[in-house]
């Protein structure tokens, strides 16, 4: 029971962990202009995003644009578009691979074998997907940061976090404990054969031998 309850755990995490990693590949506050510098602007607000940029005016009224070409984009943008896709593709094999393991399910109940194998290999692919978003919103967020304190950034170009990378950084952290704990989840068993049958003991020797 207690390595169900953990395997249930470790689902939960997870699958909120994949939500968390589509929101924030959706979002377009990937980074935000700063106004750290004397140019203090409050009649907009500045986001970027991997697929389109944004604007929000003092009235609350939010203006995004579509980035117009793909070639025209940073390759460390479009790696960082791959990373984050193959996150949820990941992430949504993951749930099927995951659900068919699960102690809860009737699938593949005449092999329990079988099943806790599905149960770990949802949770190994889990694991991966949440790499691939830590991977994708630690190098973007790298990017911003020395960009901010590149000195020959322009004060009004520097940008800082946004909103989507926290939420990236908390998801992939929940995608991979989710991960971890559905791997933990199936205790070890021991194989278990059909018992052997015995074979019959001769019969002693009576010293007499019959033609």
């Amino acid at each position: 029971m207690a390595s169900g309850g953990l395997q249930l755990l470790g689902f939960v995490l997870a699958f909120l962990g994949w939500i968390g990693i589509i929101i924030s590949t959706a979002m377009p506050q990937w980074k935000m202009a700063s106004y750290a510098g004397d140019n203090i602007v409050t009649a907009q607000a500045l986001y970027e995003g991997l697929w389109m940029s944004c604007a929000m005016q003092s009235t609350g009224q939010i203006q995004c644009k579509v980035y117009d070409s793909l070639l025209k984009l940073e390759s460390s943008l479009q790696a960082t578009r791959a990373l984050m896709v193959a996150a949820i593709l990941l992430g949504l094999v993951a749930i099927f691979t995951a659900v068919t393991g699960m102690k809860c399910m009737k699938c593949m109940e005449e092999d329990q074998v079988k099943k806790m194998r599905m149960a770990v290999f949802g949770g190994v692919i889990f694991i991966i997907a949440g790499m691939a978003a830590l991977v994708a919103t630690s190098w973007y967020g790298n990017r911003v940061a020395r960009a901010f304190y590149d000195p020959f950034t322009p004060v009004n170009t520097r940008f800082e976090f946004g909103s989507a990378l926290f939420i990236g950084w908390a998801a992939a952290s929940l995608a991979i404990l989710g991960g971890a704990f559905l791997c933990c989840s199936c205790p070890r068993q021991e194989t278990s054969y059909p018992p052997t049958r015995g074979y019959p003991k001769n019969a002693p020797s009576t010293g007499k031998d019959y033609v």
